[in-house]
């Protein structure tokens, strides 16, 4: 080893350690942020930490978690889907829709059920697709492909349901996707968990998985790799619409109807919970970890909000600034490397 070599190694290896620290510090932050969140809420309004209200905290944060799974598929890519939410709408009415004509058909109760998970995910799907190839076969931005995709599933959702709830959801569909239960885990958690368990295995565990993290990190070299990336795109935005198709179905056999405004600001939230989780918008960093613990702070913050009696408006300028914050902690961590 020349002397050049034995002056740089301590170097070397002090500044491994170092951004190692950095890194398990940026990891801990989170976490740390959720338990004094939960505190300072406490302090103010002690049913917070009732049994009862932790309880409905985690399967309120199992839905968030899904969407935030599936917007961070697409952010781990460099790009996001504006239209999540409105994407959320149009399952819930198109499912319930389904299910509703199929009673009035005289179907046997499973029938009803397969015919309503078949359209919603369906219509999920194809919207996905849409996203996908506009994205990669017409190389729209991102923005521009799901903020046009946004309002024709907003069109669609409005125009099947003429604006209001559709009715006839039948109780099977709705116990077993909400009222069911095992050993005590409800089925929103229980399915949350599965579908996360599965789609880790996937991003760290597949060639697919794989792939996307290179697309996200140089686009460019994965082109110049052979890597097929305009069909990696379309598959990517394919699974962000059905994972929110998913998410869809849950959350209509909890409200017990096709809900037209089902979707509100799910897009945001679920974009705010990717990015505060961990999860970087300049694409290859991120995972279901991140959306998991992304999603409790968002779900923690908002209940907290509403026991603590914050006007609503006053919470959606809160999530906006999450969302920004996330940005700018993220463009930290990118300096900081």
């Amino acid at each position: 080893m020349s002397d050049l070599d034995l002056s740089t190694a301590p170097a070397t290896t002090s500044g491994a350690r170092r951004l190692a620290i950095q890194a398990l510090l940026w990891q801990a932050a989170l976490p740390f942020a959720l338990v004094l969140l939960l505190l300072g809420f406490a302090a103010v309004e002690p049913t917070v930490l009732t049994p009862g209200n932790l309880v409905n905290i985690v399967q309120q944060a199992s839905y968030l978690a899904l969407f935030a799974m599936a917007q961070t598929v697409v952010i781990l890519t460099r790009g996001f889907d504006l239209a999540l939410g409105p994407t959320v709408s149009m399952v819930s009415v198109g499912a319930a829709l389904a299910m509703a004509g199929s009673v009035a058909g005289g179907h046997e109760p499973a029938a009803v059920l397969l015919i309503g998970l078949a359209a919603g995910f369906a219509l999920g799907a194809a919207c996905g697709l849409f996203n996908g190839l506009v994205v990669a076969c017409l190389r729209v931005s991102p923005f521009v492909a799901t903020l046009g995709s946004y309002n024709i599933a907003i069109g669609i959702a409005t125009t099947l349901s003429a604006g209001r709830p559709v009715q006839g959801v039948p109780d099977l569909f709705s116990h077993l996707l909400y009222g069911a239960s095992l050993f005590g885990v409800p089925a929103a958690v229980l399915i949350t968990l599965i579908v996360g368990a599965t789609l880790h295995f996937v991003l760290t565990r597949t060639v697919y998985g794989r792939e996307l993290y290179i697309i996200g990190t140089n686009p460019r070299a994965a082109t110049v790799a052979g890597l097929p990336v305009k069909r990696l795109l379309v598959a990517t935005y394919v699974l962000c619409s059905t994972l929110a198709a998913l998410g869809a179905l849950m959350m209509t056999a909890r409200t017990g109807s096709g809900e037209p405004n089902l979707g509100g600001s799910l897009s945001l939230q679920a974009i705010a919970a990717a990015v505060v989780g961990g999860t970087s918008l300049a694409g290859g960093r991120g995972g279901v970890g991140t959306a998991v613990v992304g999603a409790l702070f968002v779900t923690i913050l908002s209940n907290g909000m509403n026991l603590t009696r914050i006007d609503g408006y006053v919470q959606m300028v809160v999530l906006g600034a999450i969302v920004i914050i996330g940005v700018v902690l993220d463009r930290l961590r990118l300096e900081r490397r």
